[in-house]
């Protein structure tokens, strides 16, 4: 198994749950927010070469990985990212960071821009990873939109269908998503595969994701236009997105989130969806040069 060299693991109680994750390096605080259907160890190719400047907080989310996976209510509101960004804030002033900057992918991005928006005084720089945000994201969807992200309505559903159907293979799900969004799927070591597929293999965990989505065609959306126009990101914002991908065909990724904060610079990488994994040392570089 890929190790992080130097960090160190926690369990850090929170409000709601319990939130795992690892921490390294010495200088300005970096938070590192995970993807679908990973848990933090998808930044095992970055986060060293982070730490050598920055002490690097990796975690895995609410619901994913070794944290917590809290019931949940009738409108989803503990699988939101209004509540997963707060629990974050509050692992990171746990560890005795009050002002960071945040990099998060895929699910950990929708996280990550949602916690700018809402905690501003925490979050000195934001990167978003070959996401756009999500009320953007169905305002855009179409035929091609419904065929391409079936995962999005397949896990939002309602219980128990998901779950249940995941139960009974998650190694399907787990590897169709690893093989057909990415460019190289030998990007991922049978160890780490293996590890993605034992996380979410746990029934508890499965519903805790299925819930998150739930969340996001519903609350997540309406938080999203309730601040269309009215809040903005006030820190500056890197956005790296797949060359390959189906955000780069769909959508133009500065110019969307150039409508949601003022600094945004970026461009897109030669990988597909899993940047960190297929491409550790542009998306590193990357990054380096954003958070110096």
């Amino acid at each position: 198994m890929p190790t992080f060299d130097g960090f160190e693991e926690f369990d850090i109680p929170t409000t709601g749950t319990t939130i795992h994750g690892r921490r390294g390096g010495a200088g300005p605080p970096v938070l590192l927010l995970h993807g679908i259907p990973e848990t933090h160890l998808m930044w095992h190719r970055v986060a060293p070469q982070l730490a050598e400047r920055f002490t690097v907080i990796a975690t895995d989310l609410r619901g994913f990985g070794a944290s917590g996976t809290p019931a949940s209510t009738p409108d989803h509101a503990p699988y939101s990212m209004r509540e997963i960004a707060r629990e974050q804030v509050e692992v990171m002033n746990a560890l005795g960071y009050d002002r960071f900057s945040v990099v998060g992918h895929d699910r950990g991005a929708r996280c990550a821009y949602r916690m700018a928006l809402d905690h501003p005084g925490n979050v000195a720089r934001l990167a978003v990873l070959d996401v756009i945000p999500t009320a953007d994201t169905f305002r855009n969807a179409d035929k091609d939109f419904l065929l391409g992200f079936w995962i999005w309505s397949f896990l939002a559903a309602p219980e128990p269908v998901p779950e249940q159907l995941i139960a009974r293979a998650p190694a399907v799900i787990v590897n169709h998503m690893l093989d057909s969004w990415s460019d190289d799927p030998d990007a991922f070591p049978p160890e780490v595969r293996a590890e993605y597929v034992d996380k979410f293999s746990d029934p508890d965990t499965i519903h805790a994701i299925c819930e998150e989505y739930r969340a996001s065609v519903t609350l997540d959306y309406e938080h999203d236009e309730a601040d269309r126009g009215k809040r903005r990101i006030t820190c500056p914002v890197l956005a790296l997105w797949s060359q390959s991908g189906a955000f780069a065909s769909r959508y133009q990724p500065l110019e969307a989130w150039r409508a949601w904060a003022d600094e945004v610079q970026g461009g897109p990488i030669p990988a597909g969806h899993f940047l960190a994994e297929e491409a550790p040392g542009e998306t590193t570089r990357r990054l380096m040069a954003f958070l110096t």
